[in-house]
This record gives C-alpha cells, sequence and structure tokens, in this order.
C-alpha cells in the first residue's frame, strides 16, 4: 500500500495534538516568553544599561528564557517514539521511511513557525505596551531581528529533531541537548582557545542573528547568525534521515 505525502503530515498532526503535552508544552513556553519579556520590558526595560543600549535583549529576552520548551518539543517529536517502540507501528503504517521523517519535520517545523511568529510579534507588541519609547515596526533593524525570532522556533526544533534521530533514543538526546543549549555554551564561553567558536554554534548564532546591536566579537553580521542556525538544522535534518533509513529498532 503506498502512503501519500498528505496523509502522512495528517498522521504526524493527528499524533501531535492527540498528546497534550507535546503540543502543550511549547504552547506554554511561547505564552510564558511573551509574559516574561513584557514583565522585563516593563520592570527595567528603561533603566537597565544593556537594555537600553540594545533593547531586542529585553523584547525576546521570553525566547531566550523559554527556549527549552522547542528543544524538548524537537526531541519528544520522534523521541518519544523511539522510547514506547512505537516508531516499528509507523513505519509499518509509513514504509517509506524518508517520508515519515521528512512528515514528522515538515508538521514540527510549521507547528513551531506559528508559534515562533506569534512570540516574536507577542513579545514586540507587549514590550511597545511597556516601554516608554519603543521601537516602531518598521525602525532599523526591527524586521531583521523579528524574522529572525519567528524562525529561531522552528529551526530549533528541526535541529532537535535531526539529532534525536541521529542518537534513536529519547534519554540520550535530551541528555546532550538540554545541557548543552542551555548551559553548555555558556560555560565554553569562559573556556580559553574555545570561546572564539561560541558564537558559530546553533544557539548562539541564531540568537545573534536576533540582535539589534552587533557584537565586535562576533565576526559575522546579524543574518549570517541566522543562516548558521538553518545550516546546522539542515545538517541535523540530514544526519538524522540517513541514520533513520538504518534503524532496526
Amino acid at each position: 500500500m503506498t502512503v501519500s505525502a498528505g496523509t502522512a503530515l495528517r498522521a504526524e498532526w493527528t499524533k501531535i495534538i492527540t498528546l497534550r503535552t507535546t503540543w502543550s508544552v511549547p504552547l506554554a513556553g511561547t505564552l510564558l516568553g511573551i509574559l516574561a519579556s513584557a514583565l522585563v520590558c516593563a520592570l527595567i526595560g528603561d533603566v537597565q544599561e544593556l537594555l537600553v543600549q540594545d533593547p531586542s535583549v529585553g523584547i525576546h529576552y521570553g525566547l531566550t528564557l523559554f527556549q527549552t520548551a522547542f528543544v524538548c518539543f524537537g526531541v519528544l517529536l520522534l523521541g518519544q517514539e523511539f522510547d514506547s517502540g512505537s516508531v516499528l507501528p509507523a513505519l509499518l503504517a509509513v514504509p517509506r521511511r524518508g517520508l515519515l521523517y521528512g512528515s514528522k519535520l515538515a508538521v514540527g517545523a510549521g507547528y513551531g513557525l506559528a508559534l515562533g511568529l506569534l512570540l516574536s510579534a507577542g513579545s514586540f507588541a507587549a514590550a511597545r505596551a511597556t516601554l516608554d519609547h519603543p521601537a516602531g515596526w518598521t525602525d532599523p533593524g526591527v524586521p531583521r531581528s523579528l524574522a529572525a525570532a519567528a524562525l529561531y522556533p522552528p529551526l530549533m526544533i528541526v535541529f532537535c529533531l535531526g539529532v534525536t534521530a541521529m542518537l534513536g533514543n529519547l534519554t540520550a538526546a535530551m541528555g546532550l541537548l538540554v545541557p548543552t543549549l542551555l548551559v553548555g555554551t555558556t560555560l565554553l564561553g569562559a573556556v580559553p582557545g574555545v570561546r572564539e567558536l561560541v558564537p558559530f554554534l546553533p544557539d548562539r548564532a541564531g540568537q545573534y542573528g536576533i540582535r539589534y546591536a552587533t557584537d565586535p566579537d562576533v565576526p559575522f553580521p546579524h543574518w549570517t547568525g541566522s543562516l548558521l542556525l538553518a545550516v546546522w538544522a539542515g545538517a541535523a535534518a540530514y544526519g538524522g534521515l540517513r541514520r533513520f533509513r538504518r534503524y532496526e529498532g
């Protein structure tokens, strides 16, 4: 029996909306992220030196704080099937492994993009409502920053799903990605001889794409940061596809 791409996509979307914890975690992170950005901008956005120099730090504070939700979502999309063994019935239902894997990527990235747009626009609107001198939607650097912030969640989801596929294990993926992306890059920034490489890591590069101000220690422009995150996501997705095609359970 040949399964169409539309059928595979609908099946993956059904899995997401059926498992409440899967879709609710990134949604909760999005809503909490907007609230966090609003509170930061309202309380210290007009007086904290860093936020005055680069308002994007406060505007997208919630994205940085709650990016864990998107990391976990990317891992769970495939990792929970590895963990429960339900990946084998899924392969029986959709024998074309590339189609099954691609459907997971498409649905995860699509949901992530919807939440990314909500988080980016919602955080900016909240900042405009709370700051004394807010930036306009079309001010220099703002459209790029908003676009980069909207793309950050889906690209991070694709990256994490790809890494999970390469590892073939939920626990291993969570154990690697969560501490590495949330703490590891900060610690590496304090290591001599390594800190120069930190801006090229996926989370740091993507977050630099969101900023307004230029960092003299980062050897590339803002859009390159978002591009680097996209390259990381593409490489992880490709590596995950190769590994998933050889998966034996």
